[in-house]
């Protein structure tokens, strides 16, 4: 079973807050996105199953993701939001629980103005209400955020977290002093796993080669390990830079030299036990 464990969908004539796409760098991206269009892509690598993840801070997208899982069956989980901060935390997470394909929770971090947000007194809290309940936690962070996954896998050793995308190093400019500690530091405790994904994005959209992602890419299985790193594709975000079948296939190259059991984890037994999907 091989999982896409994140990848997106949006439908621009929904009432969310779509005004990034309009940018100039994304208008390539700035169409509607759905499961009929990820199914056929999967299709061409041989995907089985994937994981949507949030890209609003609103929950009526988590249930029209839901409503997407009810009716296709390769949407194995969905990754939501839930108001952190508000005291209405825990009854907004009960709505979602109930359904068996709700399956963690997201807070766009690294759009937040406040660099120390995720470790804020009203976010832990939220934080605690989540490892109670032991539901995962994605950490969408860029490198100066990076240091707060130590402090929160210190503070909250039993929530499951992930961090997206190796927390968006510098892979254009083949940067990793400022990115390597404090990833390694993360790696370090057993409750934090890592998405290899969003890398191709970090590159040189034009111009970029395997060879690229690789140093990023071996430090991550060094530290956290197969068992930890999950594949993800990022799409749409990747057509930026590259077509889902060319992000599959540049992991798939970079991790050739692996057992097939350590193949396995990374393409879908690392997601499928982190999500505890069905």
């Amino acid at each position: 079973m091989i999982i896409d464990a994140h990848q997106h969908f949006w439908q621009r004539s929904l009432p969310f807050d779509y005004d990034w796409l309009d940018t100039p760098q994304h208008k390539p991206i700035s169409g509607d996105y759905l499961p009929e269009d990820l199914e056929k892509e999967m299709a061409k690598v041989g995907v089985d199953q994937s994981v949507f993840v949030q890209t609003q801070h609103n929950i009526a997208e988590n249930r029209w993701a839901l409503e997407f899982a009810n009716h296709y069956d390769f949407i194995a989980g969905v990754v939501g939001w839930v108001d952190l901060a508000s005291p209405d935390c825990e009854e907004q997470l009960a709505e979602f629980q109930e359904h068996p394909k709700f399956v963690g929770i997201r807070h766009v971090t690294q759009d937040e103005p406040d660099d120390d947000f995720i470790i804020r007194e009203p976010i832990k809290r939220g934080l605690a209400v989540l490892q109670k309940h032991q539901v995962p936690f994605d950490l969408l962070f860029y490198v100066k955020h990076l240091k707060h996954a130590k402090t929160l896998a210190e503070e909250f050793p039993d929530l499951p977290m992930v961090i997206d995308h190796l927390a968006k190093p510098r892979i254009k400019e083949q940067v990793l002093d400022d990115w390597e500690a404090n990833f390694r530091a993360a790696a370090q405790y057993e409750n934090v796993y890592c998405k290899l994904s969003g890398m191709v994005t970090e590159a040189d959209w034009n111009e970029w080669k395997v060879d690229d992602l690789r140093p990023y890419v071996d430090v991550a299985l060094e530290c956290f390990g197969p068992k930890r790193c999950m594949f993800g594709s990022d799409w749409p975000v990747c057509e930026l830079a590259a077509t889902y079948s060319e992000v599959f296939h540049a992991l798939r190259e970079q991790t050739s030299q692996l057992s097939d059991s350590e193949q396995a984890d990374i393409f879908g037994e690392t997601a499928r036990r982190f999500y505890k999907l069905g």
